[in-house]
């Protein structure tokens, strides 16, 4: 038997990009009809209605994979688990705070997430390692790669909700996280993106570390440009004598602002 070392190469195949869809004309045309749907494939091609499609995925996932990477005896626990973190999602990983609120200890929860991980349920982005003379986070941040099953494990049951609820922003951003995800991963590329954060909240959403280069990316989930926006990437800007970066929002105007900050709409990623 001969080793196939260096003549494979790893594939991951996730559900559908905003570019996939875009070019099969089926993308929706509001960003709450896309984050409610998500991208699988059956919800599109089958037209399966979103509110049938992913419990019956859910109910399946539990019983058949979950058991096949590791024998979970109590369902109904586990279950638990995946709504509780889909509540988190877009938010620090705190296994202890997790593991209490789920009844079960944090090994159990760290094997737990580790199931997610590699059943690409779930993904960890973290922190960058560069902290600039400053106390930094090192916790991950948990992040699914669908909305549409975060929306239905949330109990979200049509579009209309995602206007006023208190996880919009949380669910934007892990949208266009999975996406920035998708695109490395569909051109074969490593997954090079970081969060930054200090003890005293400043905050950027998304580091592209690109070796000899840093790229800033905050996620704003509003449609109305403000000067909110921009605040965090110029505090890390400041500190990394960077002059570039991005704002990705879920308005539809693109913009180039004098500072070197362009503004793209959630449709139009090139990053």
């Amino acid at each position: 038997m001969q080793s196939l070392a260096g003549r494979i190469a790893y594939l991951y195949l996730l559900p559908f990009s905003i570019k996939e869809l875009k070019s099969a004309d089926l993308l929706p045309s509001g960003i709450n009809e896309l984050m409610y749907k998500g991208s699988y494939p059956p919800v599109y091609t089958q037209q399966i209605a979103a509110e049938k499609w992913f419990p019956n995925y859910v109910s399946t996932y539990v019983e058949r994979d979950v058991r096949l990477i590791k024998n979970i005896t109590d369902q109904a626990a586990f279950e638990r688990f995946i709504k509780l973190c889909a509540g988190r999602t877009g938010q620090l990983l705190n296994r202890n705070s997790l593991g209490i609120e789920a009844g079960v200890d944090s090994k159990t929860i760290a094997a737990w997430i580790g199931i997610l991980e590699s059943s690409f349920i779930v993904h960890l982005l973290q922190p960058h390692h560069h902290n600039f003379n400053k106390r930094v986070v090192r916790m991950p941040k948990l992040y699914f790669y669908d909305t549409g099953l975060v929306c239905s494990l949330l109990g979200i049951r049509n579009e209309t909700q995602l206007n006023l609820h208190p996880l919009r922003g949380g669910l934007f951003e892990t949208l266009i996280i999975s996406e920035l995800i998708k695109k490395r991963y569909n051109a074969g590329k490593p997954r090079n993106l970081y969060f930054w954060r200090d003890n005293k909240g400043n905050e950027v959403d998304i580091i592209i570390d690109e070796g000899n280069s840093l790229f800033p990316v905050e996620i704003k989930a509003g449609q109305t440009i403000t000067p909110a926006y921009f605040k965090g990437i110029n505090f890390w800007n400041q500190l990394a004598g960077n002059k570039e970066g991005a704002v990705i929002y879920a308005g539809d105007k693109m913009q180039k602002r004098s500072s070197g900050i362009t503004i793209i709409p959630w449709n139009k990623i090139n990053l």
